[in-house]
């Protein structure tokens, strides 16, 4: 019996020592290596070096001079990234959206909004938001900042990033890297 159960127990460890520790080690190493900020989170940090967030995760932003991210089905809380779940024929998301677009109206009258200014990502977390979403909102950051439109739409032009190598995805502003553009050019 016991030349039965020792290659099991011998190949057990093994695998566990191979697959559950070395393989591991081996990848997050070569990961630190190769892109260490990308390994570590895409962290952001200010100029005394504290994290400020990170360049994947959207964080709330509410204050009238700064860009808003999309909405968050998840309240911006990364342990808990998830959609909604909820069906466009859902009343309470409906709801939410029409009251989300009335605010905005007032806001902005006159202007069209753009579908990600109240629709959820996938996630609840999409730390980007269109160009036409950034646009739409750069009269109230200017506002609150004491700046000319110009000037911010400026920063929002300077932080759009195209399609990936030419065709995939599209055009995006990371609203974490302009509202800390905004941040150092003051207002």
């Amino acid at each position: 019996m016991l030349s039965h159960l020792r290659p099991a127990i011998v190949s057990s460890v093994l695998f566990l020592g191979l697959l559950g520790l070395a393989y591991p080690l081996a990848v997050t190493g070569v990961a630190q290596a190769a892109f260490p900020a990308q390994a570590n989170g895409s962290l952001v940090k200010d100029a005394k070096g504290t994290v400020v967030g990170s360049c994947l995760i959207a964080q709330a932003f509410t204050k009238p001079e700064y860009l808003h991210p999309r909405p968050s089905a998840a309240g911006y809380d990364a342990s808990a990234s998830s959609g909604s779940n909820m069906g466009p024929l859902n009343d309470k998301l409906i709801a939410r959206e029409k009251t989300d677009a009335d605010a905005l109206r007032a806001e902005n009258p006159g202007v069209v909004i753009p579908a990600d200014a109240v629709t959820t990502s996938g996630s609840g977390l999409d730390p980007d938001i269109s160009p036409a979403n950034a646009r739409f909102q750069a009269p109230r950051v200017a506002k609150a900042r004491g700046l000319s439109v110009a000037q911010v739409q400026a920063v929002i032009d300077g932080h759009t990033q195209g399609r990936l190598l030419g065709f995939v995805g599209q055009p995006r502003v990371n609203v974490l890297a302009v509202n800390r553009a905004l941040d150092a050019k003051g207002g």
